[in-house]
């Protein structure tokens, strides 16, 4: 068992409180890892706050980390102590049906464990004053050791910089590959990006890779357009500078609507501005943003009749196991950017300062 600091978050709607946790080490088809870096997300926050109909409490939030194997439980044969590894919220088996359709990335193997806050076999690996502690996502990064499922784990480049290669555990992947997966964006298209944070940006450089010749980002905050440019943007805007609603705006902008449009808040207005945003024909809309529970789209059912295709992507359709390997070769090698994510560095124990640099959109 080791002994290590951990962010734990005892009830929802509280500020994460660093303890010192108990980590038992891993069994069967299990691998406990050194986190070494470790990302803040929405989607911990959305968790935390108590609105999220899985969260267990207490438990150890974060789904985007990087660390080095510590050891591994019987019969891990992919990694190995001292490999370089990214933890996975949706692993990748080989083996369920979803593995094996190359039309998805969505793993089953062991969704309704991970789901719970436990590990396959029913039971947590953390422990807190006497307490079990629930696991999150599957990954559980913000504690100094983890232990997660070996089929949630991926070995990458041992070069690669932890503190940065962490974002592609989620928000980066997610978004570069909503567009050059999910939307499958065209040489010369036009786009419009709502939404201008990570994820946002993530998506503008995936259309600006795959070569869309006009890219819109689209945010309430103006702080947020400079570094959208450095992305790929061609042009921001606000909803708020426009008496009529956004998509008709952008309908327009555009000769009658953008070739593809995503979402990147979580806001099922917007969701429906997005789609109607787009091109009769052809124009296809990708839902990014997770939803609050029990939230529910609507639109005309017109908009899908006259050719307008309305689609959602989760971690960017990436099959993790594979993928996730060469998005940091990609990254080694300057394709995509991940250093110009990152705007504030900060020691674990100012973790809930993170926070709040988020939610002010800092």
């Amino acid at each position: 068992v080791i002994k290590c600091k951990a962010a734990v978050a005892w009830e929802a709607g509280k500020p994460l409180s660093i303890e010192e946790v108990e980590v038992a080490p891993p069994k069967a088809h299990e691998v406990r890892i050194k986190i070494v870096a470790t990302a803040v997300c929405h989607t911990d926050a959305y968790t935390l706050s108590g609105a999220d109909p899985e969260g267990c409490f207490p438990v150890i939030l974060g789904h985007e980390g990087a660390g080095i194997v510590e050891s591994v439980g019987e019969g891990v044969t992919k990694v190995k102590k001292g490999d370089t590894v990214i933890p996975l919220y949706i692993p990748q088996c080989g083996e369920c049906k979803f593995c094996k359709n190359p039309r998805t990335n969505l793993c089953q193997k062991i969704r309704i464990t991970q789901g719970k806050g436990v590990m396959p076999d029913g039971t947590s690996r953390f422990t807190c004053k006497g307490k079990q502690i629930y696991h999150f996502m599957g990954t559980s990064t913000f504690s100094e050791y983890t232990v997660v499922a070996d089929i949630s784990v991926a070995k990458i480049d041992a070069a690669a910089p932890l503190d940065k290669v962490c974002l592609l555990g989620c928000g980066i992947s997610t978004g570069y590959g909503a567009a050059v997966n999910t939307a499958k964006v065209e040489p010369g298209s036009t786009c419009a990006v709502f939404g201008l944070g990570g994820v946002g940006l993530a998506v503008i450089m995936g259309c600006k890779i795959a070569g869309a010749s006009r890219i819109i980002g689209i945010d309430i905050n103006k702080d947020k357009y400079a570094k959208a440019k450095e992305f790929g943007a061609t042009e921001c805007i606000s909803p708020q500078d426009f008496k009529k609603p956004i998509q008709e705006v952008l309908v327009e902008m555009t000769d009658g609507g953008v070739d593809y449009s995503f979402e990147c808040i979580g806001n099922v207005g917007v969701m429906r501005a997005a789609l109607e945003a787009c091109h009769k024909g052809w124009g296809l809309s990708v839902i990014v943003g997770v939803a609050a529970a029990g939230q529910e789209i609507s639109t005309r059912p017109f908009q899908l009749v006259t050719g307008r295709t309305w689609k959602g992507t989760a971690f960017g359709g990436w099959k993790s196991v594979d993928n996730v390997p060469k998005l940091v070769t990609e990254y080694m090698s300057k394709k995509i950017k991940v250093d110009e994510f990152v705007t504030h560095t900060l020691p674990f124990d100012k973790i809930n300062e993170a926070f709040e640099l988020m939610h002010s959109g800092k």
